[in-house]
């Protein structure tokens, strides 16, 4: 009973029964403003930072110019450049004989100063060097940084056959320089908030000035701003915080690692929110075409791109329905069926003991956990065991009369179909779907799929993403270049979505 007690307490009851352990000593330690004494802020480094338990913050003293001034640098050894440190801040200061000061003398590319302790804790940890001269109240922060990451590589999940192969990394630097070497132009603006209270975790911002409405930027800005939380270590935990409904089975923000795909989005004036650790960008506002077009769709002649997009279109509507279309069919329509056709059902599911909705769902729960352990087992086994496990359950669950032959076909198909599905949100949801559909055909034959589907384009009607109509710009009409399910010629896409309300509509040069 007690553990149900406990369960049943609100939120505020429970954040009184487990209060905040940090020391209210460094907080007050960090809001104080930097000592002119050396000792003393030699001193406040060293209880914050636990020195010497704390192996990786270094701390170098030394004295330089003719009047032998006290100074020290303290950084952390695992997340900057030490040769960079010794030749554009040490060895400049120790080889002077100048009375200027020191802005004057250190060679780093960056310098700025700071009067709290706060600020200059937040350098050290970004991997900056800060340097303390004695007899000043102010810190010098210096860019040093250097974190380790992965290059530039090719894309993992949005593969490509035509166009660039470069991808974002774990780099948020990295990432925005991809982005700039595509958008040269001075208007491209990169933000950059603090989203997480102890962990300080970065997110940079951008967007094209005089194409991004104002609206939407600020609607992103104080989603972002309103998020309290310790941690936010990567862009797909951040997605989940500013997204429309958190709850909905449909995505509403777009998820992309290519770098050419997101400075197409940046140029029709969209947002992008970037974080380091986070080999993705993530793309506001997104409507449900943003989902389904490919960054290869635009690649492509007019007549293959589209070619491919009916293909799409084929195989989400088989992926959806193919299932519970069967299921129809054999419980409550078979006068829909050819007669010969209809025999050769019946003949292959006489000697099956269950009926056709069990069929199906073991045959879907089967293939779901297949792909799951192949995404989940080292690369060099993955495909082995996704192969042989479909062949060995499908030939083994029919020979053991299971389920019939032509569900093992319905269900692969429709698996396989799934997988043209590029994004990964829009995938899990028409993965999650079909079920819902499934069970709709159990209960009600194709009343039961038309009700869900109508219902489902109700709600998707319903939907907004940062104040966007979800099926824009088909409902409701706005100007824009129509590309929804097939696109135009390149020729005849004069204008930026309407839906963004952007401040240049036309897609014109010399404006």
């Amino acid at each position: 009973m007690n553990f149900f007690k406990k369960l049943m307490k609100s939120d505020s009851e429970q954040e009184n029964q487990f209060p905040e352990q940090t020391s209210e000593n460094e907080i007050l330690i960090k809001k104080k403003h930097i000592d002119r004494s050396l000792a003393n802020n030699l001193n406040t480094i060293k209880s914050l930072y636990s020195i010497p338990l704390n192996s990786d913050i270094k701390i170098r003293q030394f004295t330089y110019g003719e009047m032998q001034i006290k100074a020290m640098v303290v950084y952390i050894s695992t997340i900057t450049d030490a040769q960079k440190i010794d030749e554009s801040i040490i060895q400049p200061l120790l080889t002077s004989q100048s009375s200027k000061g020191v802005d004057n003398i250190i060679t780093a590319e960056t310098i700025s100063t700071v009067k709290v302790i706060e600020d200059t804790v937040k350098g050290i940890n970004g991997g900056n060097t800060v340097l303390f001269v004695d007899g000043e109240e102010c810190a010098y922060i210096i860019s040093t940084s250097k974190f380790e990451g992965r290059s530039v590589e090719k894309a993992g999940n949005e593969v490509v056959i035509k166009g660039s192969k470069d991808a974002f990394n774990e780099m948020a630097t990295s990432n925005i320089s991809l982005l700039r070497k595509r958008i040269k132009n001075e208007s491209l603006i990169v933000e950059s908030t603090i989203v997480s209270k102890r962990s300080n975790n970065e997110v940079y911002l951008l967007y094209v000035k005089d194409l991004a409405n104002e609206d939407i930027i600020n609607d992103v800005r104080q989603r972002i701003s309103s998020i309290d939380v310790d941690a936010i270590q990567n862009a797909a935990v951040l997605e989940q915080y500013i997204e429309e409904r958190q709850k909905s089975i449909l995505p509403t923000v777009l998820y992309t690692e290519r770098p050419d795909r997101t400075a197409s989005f940046l140029e029709n004036g969209f947002i992008v929110l970037i974080m380091d650790n986070s080999p993705e960008a993530l793309i506001v506002p997104a409507t449900f075409w943003s989902f389904f077009h490919n960054a290869e769709d635009h690649y492509l002649r007019f007549i293959f791109g589209n070619f491919i997009r009916a293909l799409r279109l084929l195989a989400l509507f088989i992926t959806l329905f193919i299932s519970a279309i069967y299921i129809s069919i054999t419980n409550y329509h078979v006068e829909m069926v050819p007669a010969d056709l209809l025999l050769a059902i019946s003949a292959t599911r006489e000697i099956v003991p269950f009926p056709a909705i069990v069929e199906i769902l073991l045959m879907e729960i089967a293939f779901e956990l297949i792909r799951e352990a192949g995404l989940r087992v080292p690369s060099p086994i993955g495909p082995t065991i996704g192969i042989v496990g479909a062949l060995i359950l499908g030939q083994a669950a029919v020979q053991a009369n299971i389920v019939s032959p032509l569900v093992v076909i319905i269900v692969a198909l429709g698996g396989l179909s799934s997988f043209a599905i590029g994004d990964i949100s829009m995938n899990f949801s028409m993965r999650l779907l079909r079920f819902l559909f499934i069970f709709s055909a159990a209960l009600f034959g194709f009343y039961g799929m038309t009700a869900l589907f109508t219902i489902g384009i109700v709600y998707m009607v319903s939907m907004k993403s940062f104040g966007v109509p979800y099926l824009a710009p088909m409902t409701p009409t706005y100007i824009s270049s129509k590309d929804t399910v097939f696109r135009r010629m390149l020729k005849n896409e004069i204008f930026r979505p309407g839906y963004l309300k952007p401040k240049d509509i036309e897609k014109k040069s010399g404006e």
